[in-house]
């Protein structure tokens, strides 16, 4: 099936009155980045047999030239060859998509001869792939497919604060899905991260392939998933420093669109269920947080709390290397106050990249909540940094867990 892609910006622009679906479409995710055979002097990313990957860009005037790759710790340098052309060979890599771009003379650069752009709000990269010898969760193959549907609204919840109220969100349906079906399809509400759009987790994290895999391997059951913009206010985009408060502010009117409008539209439209046994929220660095705010704030709703590198957010300073007990105490509790008194998760599950700048205050939560969550509580260390290789690791970890 071939796809139609639409610049998210254009979707974004149509004029909406309500909920209105576009046209679905089954989503792929970049090639490999290896250039055909072609009159383009200069080829980047080359991907090479045992898969080191070399990268290139034509600057014969500049004087320092690097490459920044998802999931290295520093950028490469690059040597200039005699036409101008700078290039640099990484080590052997994971099989992986990587994002990365260039710096020239101090200046973020994308690759001119990469077309496979990812997508974000702030700071849109290139992806090359590095395939596997036999294909990965998130790679494209000849299986049965689920469908993405992407809706745009206005938000009538949205703050009137003089930013926009326009909103979307993706929703994955899998293969075979029946809107008559007797037994309502279990739902996930899967949340991008800061600086991503709606779109995060089908353009950088594939997740509708890795769904798609699971479910043909027997992995995972049939459920619904739904992909919202996650930001209460667009504030927390536009505005730049941006205060605590504002965190705080964006956490909570989300919170308010995703139980009194995201869910209501989602169930008018879908065959969902509508019991907490059969509802997830998870997400990813911010999403992690409305997860974790949202979630474990209502049991009634969700049963099931995925939180991948979570962007914890508070008032109080809990984000250093030396945070008092007491001080997480105070925090959690002022963010989750009836915990003593609610029913229990049927899984809140947390992970963390071991070379992230957030595992300190994720593992501070995470000895909190099993003194203080009732239910199963799970947690598990993922090698990696803040990146989309180890929230991808995530999904296929958590999503086996759910609605059993």
């Amino acid at each position: 099936m071939r796809t139609l892609r639409i610049p998210f910006i254009l979707l974004l622009l149509a004029p909406t009155l309500g909920l209105h679906a576009q046209a679905p479409t089954a989503t792929a995710p970049a090639a490999t980045g290896v250039a055909p055979t072609s009159t383009l002097a200069v080829v980047s990313p080359e991907v090479h047999p045992d898969r080191t990957v070399t990268l290139r860009y034509e600057a014969p005037n500049a004087q320092v030239v690097t490459v920044s790759i998802e999931g290295d710790a520093k950028p490469l340098p690059m040597a200039k060859n005699a036409q101008g052309v700078w290039d640099a060979t990484t080590g052997p890599k994971q099989p992986e998509y990587y994002g990365y771009s260039f710096s020239v003379d101090g200046k973020r650069e994308l690759d001119p001869r990469n077309p496979n752009i990812r997508p974000n709000l702030l700071s849109p990269t290139v992806v090359m792939h590095v395939p596997a010898d036999t294909p990965q969760p998130w790679d494209l193959t000849d299986i049965p497919h689920g469908e993405i549907t992407h809706h745009v609204y206005y938000s009538k919840l949205a703050p009137k604060d003089g930013y926009s109220a326009d909103r979307d969100l993706y929703v994955y349906t899998p293969p075979g899905y029946d809107a008559k079906r007797k037994e309502p399809y279990p739902v996930l509400y899967l949340i991008h991260g800061f600086s991503d759009a709606a779109n995060g987790w089908v353009e950088a994290g594939q997740a509708n392939l890795i769904f798609d895999s699971m479910l043909h391997n027997g992995r995972i059951q049939p459920f619904v998933v739904v992909m919202p913009r996650g930001y209460g206010t667009m504030e927390m985009i536009e505005r730049n420093p941006r205060p605590p408060a504002l965190g705080v502010k964006n956490q909570e009117t989300f919170s308010d669109q995703m139980l009194h409008e995201i869910l209501p539209m989602v169930e008018a439209r879908y065959n969902t269920a509508r019991d907490p046994a059969h509802r997830a929220m998870a997400g990813l660095s911010m999403g992690g947080g409305h997860s974790q705010y949202t979630g474990l704030n209502h049991p009634e709703v969700f049963g099931y709390v995925g939180m991948f590198s979570s962007g914890i957010t508070s008032t109080m300073d809990i984000r250093g290397k030396d945070v008092p007990a007491a001080t997480y105490d105070a925090a959690f509790k002022a963010m989750l106050p009836n915990t003593a008194t609610q029913p229990p998760v049927k899984l809140l599950w947390i992970s963390c990249g071991t070379e992230d700048a957030l595992i300190t205050v994720n593992h501070g939560f995470e000895t909190w909540a099993k003194a203080n969550i009732k239910g199963n509580v799970q947690v598990r260390d993922t090698p990696g940094m803040h990146t989309w290789m180890v929230w991808r690791d995530d999904l296929i970890a958590f999503s086996p867990l759910l609605f059993r």
